[in-house]
């Protein structure tokens, strides 16, 4: 299978999408299902399943319970391989590209349901050491989320490993501060003894303190005892901090917490004994029930233990019945530990947070959505009278794009303009350019177009509907920006300044149209620039007095203190912008969210005409609105109160 001429590389497993569907000897076959109708079992129905030549982790039996639940575990067939490539006689075809991409989850659940339902099940071969198919941790509003992790350092345990997994572990908890959502931690390490370092009791552990690169679990080494593992241990230690946090925080609002443990191990515990009954009375405590399969199915969604195989040997067998989960895979076996902590990111179920501003996909996938989830917010404005104008746009609220004022004519009116977001045509309410924008404004000074306050906001007809592919992108001086950057409650405008463009040289990006020369299948591709602050700031705009139609020596009056400056070739080689970029974002990301500080606005030469990435000449200079300048404007279009079509964000005073 290829895409785009190279290999289509997927690390360390391959799908068996070709294996047997039949029953062994002494089995039925599948007496398939009529179209129209579904496959019913009643009360104590079997089912049991196989693999072939593979290994079967989860329940070979389930039966169905009077409960309507099934017993057991939801099985995956593995495959005993190091695999980097997909068997050549499985072609390439778009469904299966977008399936693998879309994350495994998608494949293993219409494989499964598909083939499952039989009394005797060969199952589909579904061979992976990947994680994007797993039941992913849901991060819910106005909820309390205790994550206890452990890591193993015992002798058998390679120090690569550990070093990876703690940078894995920083790395989960760094995404998860990016939400709402304020989780208790306990973190340990263990082999025959544990060693706390972070305590869930505890409390004076800020999450300051376990981003910091030197954080008590960052630096850890090695335990003084590391003769044997006891898992066991582990499980109990995590068993009494829960009955402590029970009895602190009494039965009922215990009942409403929810709790994710994350173990890495080898499974090759030798000492204190078979963690399973301290699993089973830790599944009791949160499914308020001592009988299995009793418990009310919605008690299920508190926990979930994942356990992830590290190291040269994996135990499967002895840790797949530790897991504990509703739905998808909770064991991986993760031999490949620089997957590791593109793992931990896509473990994280946002489906109920799509509506914080800046909310993104840290990495790419090779599918054609992967760019609207790594930048979700972007937009096309369309702009058609006789002639038509394409420039890009942004999402700011679900019914706001923000973009660039010079995408609009005096004539132009909403009827003229259609906003494309993820492949759907949005009609226009009405625009708003910046009333200071005047393009004439010192064609006597000797600037025939005057680019100043280059900015607009479009009104959607309706609102767009936020999900994974679609959401507003973080824009400054907002009390959602300011959440989104963690900083304090009584921060201040200029305080997120600082923080975003407070260097003499701060990393940008902007977006454009991938063009035919790109070697890629995503629609939009990522520009990245330096831009050009404090005392690096004049040597960079002075490049504006070469642009065409600018006949003046004073660099101040075609750039005002409203531009941001990048381009040119030093300190590093910027990319430039392209015909059509007008209007698009210049944005910073920061820790997980994306905050827009600018406006793509003009250039002093045009290098490009169709998109790409086309790199910047030593001359060559772009300048972007700085939003920081335009607050009171985003303000009264955005914070507008005293009206009832939409609703408003909150500016900071």
């Amino acid at each position: 299978m290829r895409l785009n001429s190279q290999p289509y590389k997927i690390v360390n497993y391959y799908l068996c999408l070709f294996c047997t569907t039949v029953g062994t000897q002494m089995t039925c076959p599948d007496p398939g299902t009529p179209p129209g109708a579904r496959r019913m079992f009643g009360a104590h129905a079997k089912v049991t399943y196989s693999c072939n030549n593979r290994i079967l982790v989860g329940s070979k039996e389930r039966m169905c319970m009077t409960n309507g639940q099934w017993t057991g575990r939801e099985p995956t067939c593995y495959c005993e391989t190091n695999a980097h490539y997909i068997p050549s006689n499985i072609k390439e075809s778009h469904s299966l590209i977008e399936t693998h991409t879309k994350t495994l989850y998608v494949i293993f659940a219409h494989l499964f349901w598909h083939f499952a339902f039989q009394r005797h099940v060969n199952m589909v071969c579904f061979c992976l050491e990947d994680t994007r198919d797993g039941r992913q941790i849901r991060i819910l509003k106005n909820s309390t989320l205790n994550i206890y992790i452990a890591m193993e350092v015992s002798e058998s345990i390679d120090e690569q490993y550990v070093t990876n997994t703690k940078q894995a572990v920083r790395l989960l908890i760094r995404k998860i501060s990016s939400f709402s959502v304020n989780p208790n931690y306990d973190i340990l390490f263990y082999s025959s003894v544990i060693h706390k370092t972070v305590d869930i009791l505890d409390g004076t552990i800020d999450l300051k303190t376990m981003l910091d690169p030197h954080c008590v679990f960052c630096t850890f080494l090695f335990l003084e005892s590391t003769n044997g593992t006891d898992l066991a241990l582990v499980f109990r230690h995590f068993l009494e901090q829960m009955t402590h946090i029970k009895s602190k925080v009494g039965d009922k609002t215990f009942e409403e917490h929810h709790h994710v443990f994350i173990v890495f191990t080898d499974g090759g515990f030798n000492k204190g004994g078979d963690p399973a009954p301290t699993v089973a009375k830790i599944k009791n405590m949160v499914y308020l029930s001592d009988t299995p399969g009793q418990q009310d199915p919605s008690r299920e969604e508190h926990l979930d233990i994942y356990i992830f195989g590290i190291g040269a040997n994996i135990n499967h067998e002895a840790l797949m019945p530790l897991t504990v989960g509703r739905r998808g895979r909770h064991f991986f076996k993760m031999q490949d530990h620089n997957k590791l902590k593109e793992a931990f990111v896509q473990m994280i179920d946002e489906s109920e947070e799509t509506s914080l501003c800046g909310l993104h996909r840290s990495y790419v996938t090779y599918d054609k959505e992967s760019s609207r989830r790594v930048n979700p917010w972007y937009a096309y404005v369309i702009v058609q009278v006789k002639k038509i104008t394409f420039c890009f746009g942004s999402l700011v609220t679900s019914n706001f794009i923000l973009t660039a004022a010079h995408c609009f004519r005096i004539q132009d009116r909403p009827e003229h303009v259609t906003v494309e977001i993820n492949d759907g045509k949005n009609t226009v309410k009405n625009f708003f350019v910046h009333e200071k924008f005047d393009p004439g404004a010192r064609k006597e000074q000797g600037v025939l177009v005057f680019y100043d306050y280059d900015v607009a906001l479009i009104q959607l007809e309706g609102h767009v509907v936020i999900a994974d592919t679609v959401r507003p992108i973080c824009i400054p001086c907002t009390t959602e920006t300011r959440d989104a950057l963690r900083l304090d409650k009584n921060s201040t405008c200029k305080q997120q300044e600082e923080l975003l463009l407070g260097d003499d040289t701060v990393h940008l990006s902007f977006l454009t149209r991938a063009s035919v020369n790109d070697d890629t299948v995503n629609e939009v591709l990522v520009k990245d620039v330096q831009a050009k602050l404090g005392n690096n700031r004049p040597e960079c705009i002075k490049h504006a007095l070469e642009a065409p139609n600018i006949n003046t020596d004073n660099v101040t009056i075609p750039v005002t203190e409203n531009f941001l400056c990048t381009g040119g070739q030093y300190p590093t080689v910027d990319h430039i912008a392209c015909t059509g970029d007008s209007g698009g974002a210049m944005f910073k990301d920061y820790d997980y969210r994306t905050v827009q500080v600018g406006v793509v606005s003009w250039g002093t030469k045009e290098l490009c005409q169709s998109g790409g990435l086309v790199n910047s000449d030593a001359s060559s200079r772009d300048f972007h609105i700085n939003l920081f300048k335009v607050v009171p404007f985003l303000k009264r279009i955005l914070g507008n109160d005293n009206q009832d079509d939409f609703p408003p964000l909150v500016f900071l005073n």
